[in-house]
């Protein structure tokens, strides 16, 4: 879920690193509950029959939560790890919600056109290196229907702000619970300055703004996880 001692590269993700995530994530249930919680709620005005693209769908989370909430959906999913989406077929196929969705395996702008009724995308976007950002929310945008709606969550916050020092302590925290080690903890200040794209709130907001997303909406923070959603103009 939060993954942060590992370059933004789909190679990352080897067949036995993809079956370990979610049970390396599960200290973390309590934040990926409530996270999943209020994205139902967020969406709760789709269609009956919407059809939401997920980008970045990993293991299919996001689809599991969305699928048992609401019968009539439908979902496109995209990654670029094949070893990650296997993982998300069994999981699907399991929950018995494979036939409403389709995987494929790429980025954003590979996904197809739709237009889709809603986006999901869950910590992705800090995976996306800031030049890139802006094509990153206007390739989802270019999906949606009018009215569509985004929703993401990411890893956001200022990292020269006088409180970083304390909030990156936080952060650690949560680190540990995946199981880091004191080298990797050590490492993590250079790793999201250096290699993850991580934007404070308010840039992350004008980049939704200039993307056709005119008024983000705040709707999740867990220390530095911060989750917004917002109507297609």
């Amino acid at each position: 879920m939060t993954q942060t001692d590992a370059p933004a590269s789909h190679a990352f993700f080897s067949q036995e690193a993809a079956d370990a995530y979610d049970r390396r994530n599960s200290p973390l249930a309590p934040i990926s509950g409530g996270l999943h919680f209020l994205l139902r709620l967020v969406l709760a005005d789709l269609p009956d029959d919407a059809r939401v693209l997920c980008v970045g769908v990993g293991t299919g989370a996001e689809i599991l939560s969305l699928a048992a909430a609401y019968p009539g959906w439908s979902f496109v999913g995209i990654d670029p790890s094949e070893e990650m989406l296997a993982v998300g077929r069994r999981r699907l196929e399991a929950a018995g919600v494979l036939s409403r969705c389709q995987l494929f395996r790429g980025y954003v702008h590979e996904a197809p056109i739709g237009p889709f009724d809603a986006a999901v995308s869950l910590l992705v976007a800090h995976f996306i290196k800031r030049a890139d950002r802006p094509a990153f929310y206007s390739a989802i945008h270019d999906r949606l229907k009018p009215g569509g709606r985004l929703a993401t969550a990411e890893i956001s916050g200022d990292l020269d702000a006088a409180e970083f020092p304390q909030a990156l302590e936080d952060w650690k925290r949560v680190q540990v619970l995946m199981g880091a080690t004191p080298e990797s903890l050590a490492r993590l200040e250079d790793m999201m300055r250096g290699v993850l794209g991580v934007l404070t709130p308010t840039e992350t907001e004008d980049l939704w703004k200039a993307a056709g997303f005119p008024r983000p909406v705040p709707f999740f923070q867990a220390f530095m996880i911060r989750g917004w959603h917002a109507v297609k103009a």
